[in-house]
């Protein structure tokens, strides 16, 4: 329980890692931060895949893989789902959250409310990890989720305060934005501990929403600037150490 907690405070601080670098470099290159989005994106695909939708077939039994199937799915409709009230990061820079000095308020405010929404699966897929009571795969997991969070903590200053909103709120709101995914961490960890019958389904749909983000936010994301090329090496790179890790671990 220790080791979900330290790990819970790990998962919602690196958005506040990200904020803190997002305070002190306010113009971060794109190229830099599609590079270390797509690593994580990496991280995020070879966890999704070796530490939730695998063990979710294992789990499963004879007929593990349609439980699997099915929760693969369940997890990415249900991100489909809060797409359409909330858009997420490229939807947001698509409609020029980007542009500092034109920023409206109640649209930045819309961009930091989505980030919030989608970190509550994004904990609960951490969380569902270490209910299935490999530890070392599990962190492997939380890491990936980590790692994208610092990215997503980033972008979430410049365009705050150029829209008028103070340091200190802007640093609350980016606190509450990785509280929520401190939250949905539990929410994974008890739903799973309190009845092992939904151990397949629940890592399956855990991986669902993984690989959703990854395709759906991520990706485009990243190739949406000109630097396709690095990204995509930065994905393989990120997915490659965490297949060693695992290989390693196992």
């Amino acid at each position: 329980m220790t080791l979900v907690l330290i790990t819970a405070l790990g998962v919602g601080g690196a958005t506040i890692i990200g904020a803190i670098i997002g305070f002190l470099f306010k113009e971060i290159s794109h190229k830099f931060s599609d590079i270390v989005l797509s690593f994580a994106a990496g991280v995020m695909l070879s966890a999704a895949v070796l530490g939730l939708i695998l063990p979710s077939v294992e789990y499963g039994g004879t007929y593990g893989v349609i439980t699997t199937v099915v929760g693969i799915f369940t997890g990415a409709l249900c991100l489909n789902f809060i797409d359409k009230l909330v858009p997420h990061l490229h939807k947001m820079v698509g409609a020029d959250i980007e542009n500092h000095n034109n920023a409206n308020l109640s649209k930045v405010l819309l961009f930091v409310m989505a980030i919030a929404i989608h970190n509550l699966p994004e904990g609960i897929a951490a969380g569902v990890g270490f209910g299935s009571g490999d530890t070392s795969r599990s962190l492997i997991i939380a890491g990936g989720i980590a790692l994208q969070n610092i990215p997503e903590g980033m972008v979430i200053i410049a365009p705050m305060l150029s829209a008028g909103v103070s340091p200190k709120r802007t640093f609350i709101c980016a606190l509450l934005t990785g509280v929520v995914e401190v939250v949905g961490t539990f929410i994974g960890y008890f739903a799973v501990s309190v009845s092992s019958v939904i151990l397949p389904f629940a890592l399956a749909f855990a991986g669902g929403t993984m690989l959703y983000v990854i395709s759906d936010e991520m990706i485009p994301e990243t190739h949406a600037h000109g630097s396709e090329r690095g990204a995509t090496y930065a994905l393989l790179v990120g997915f490659c150490i965490m297949l060693i890790t695992d290989v390693l671990l196992g």
